[in-house]
């Protein structure tokens, strides 16, 4: 430590002396550590997004879809044949040990009307589970019961995007809006929950009760009153998710009276499967990003290594003097090497703040999300250190290796 404080005073001096090709020295540091972190903020911040889209979607949920037949030779999509119902949904709920929950539901579209005001939004018929498993909120009022969904009430739960284009800003709830000319009573309004992973707007929704929205508002005949479009189903926790997927598929099978033979006439999906491919994605998007910054690092070392090579030359007879008053080896080595390491620190800090600065300016401007880490910043400028001592150290040497006799008469 001793020899490192006057190998620092003596590097700041030289950086002073020849101030302008110190900063443009840096340069190349200050835009590789800058972009590198940018690059890694932007990574970053799509990846927090995705998080906070799957944990919008519910904890451990499973969709159950109809269709996935083979009639005729002929192999149907998901979603092509009717083959899911009500009773389905309660004889998973109760045969399933590793089945938390589970919620029937149908959508469809239409236009609703309140006083003066309409506005076309998506319409899910359901059950009260369907919130507990969706993890949707009541920021008003009260949520339906099982007995509503027993005796077809005409009862409703509003979306706040519907809030906002039918009440203009008066409270919903005791209202009564018309869905396809049927009254509905609005008893709660849903906590936001903003876009959903595929940029839907998860809050342009009114939830029915199932039977309510089948029989009056939907148009469902009577040979497929029981009939519902998809099943919500939550596993018991994370490490029952293909358990829960095991036992369903045995039980819609053997109620469907399917045989070994045949295919499912279902199809069960994981969302948290396909979140966490997107995540995967989106990390390794976020690590090439920083990769390709990180050759702007490699530019300014080599920048270092070549600059350090001309201060070399140029103060030969000051190295030949040093050696000649008793400087050693390794004290020449050190003052060079600290003279590299010092561009690239200060590069390295410059940087930092200029990748923190581009963050900022991305989010507002190009309205990405993005996330500064600690952890990034750390990385970054340990990153600049290692390499003004990688590319300082061929300089160093060379300083430390030249021959007194030959400094000393050097012109």
């Amino acid at each position: 430590m001793k020899k490192i404080l006057p190998a620092m005073k003596i590097a700041f001096r030289a950086l002073r002396i020849n101030k302008m090709r110190s900063a443009l020295t840096m340069l190349g540091i200050i835009i590789g550590v800058g972009a590198v972190i940018a690059m890694v903020a932007v990574g970053s911040g799509a990846t927090e997004r995705i998080q906070q889209q799957i944990a919008s979607i519910g904890s451990n949920v499973i969709i159950v879809m109809p269709g996935s037949i083979t009639a005729s030779g002929i192999r149907l999509g998901s979603g092509n044949a009717v083959t899911l119902t009500i009773d389905d949904a309660k004889a998973l709920a109760r045969d399933c040990p590793s089945v938390q929950a589970v919620a029937p539901s149908s959508r469809s579209g239409a236009q609703v009307v309140y006083g003066n005001n309409n506005w076309a939004t998506s319409l899910y018929g359901t059950t009260p589970d369907y919130l507990t498993i969706r993890d949707i909120g009541i920021q008003s009022g009260n949520v339906f019961s099982q007995q509503d969904v027993d005796s077809d009430a005409k009862v409703a739960l509003l979306g706040q995007t519907v809030v906002n284009n039918l009440f203009n800003g008066a409270d919903p709830v005791g209202q009564v809006i018309r869905i396809k000319r049927v009254p509905f009573t609005v008893v709660g309004t849903l906590v936001p929950k903003g876009q959903s992973p595929t940029g839907q707007d998860q809050d342009d929704i009114i939830i029915l009760p199932i039977t309510t929205a089948q029989k009056k508002v939907f148009g469902v005949n009577q040979a497929r009153a029981n009939s519902v479009g998809s099943l919500m189903v939550q596993a018991r926790g994370p490490q029952f998710i293909q358990a829960a997927q095991d036992e369903m598929r045995a039980v819609l099978r053997q109620r469907h009276h399917l045989q070994a033979s045949q295919d499912d006439d279902f199809t069960i999906r994981n969302l948290e499967e396909v979140f966490q491919a997107q995540e995967t994605s989106s990390r390794v998007m976020s690590i090439l990003l920083a990769a390709i910054a990180s050759v702007s690092l490699i530019v300014g070392g080599i920048g270092i290594m070549n600059i350090m090579l001309v201060s070399v030359t140029e103060r030969t007879r000051e190295i030949g003097l040093r050696q000649a008053v008793g400087a050693k080896t390794k004290d020449i080595l050190t003052q060079f090497l600290v003279e590299a390491v010092t561009l690239s620190i200060l590069g390295g800090v410059v940087g930092i703040l200029l990748g923190i600065l581009a963050s900022k300016l991305i989010s507002i401007f190009a309205q990405w999300s993005t996330l500064v880490s600690p952890g990034a910043i750390l990385l970054a400028f340990i990153f600049s250190a290692l390499v003004g001592v990688f590319f300082g150290f061929y300089p160093a040497r060379k300083a430390a290796l030249l021959d007194p006799i030959d400094a000393l008469r050097y012109e």
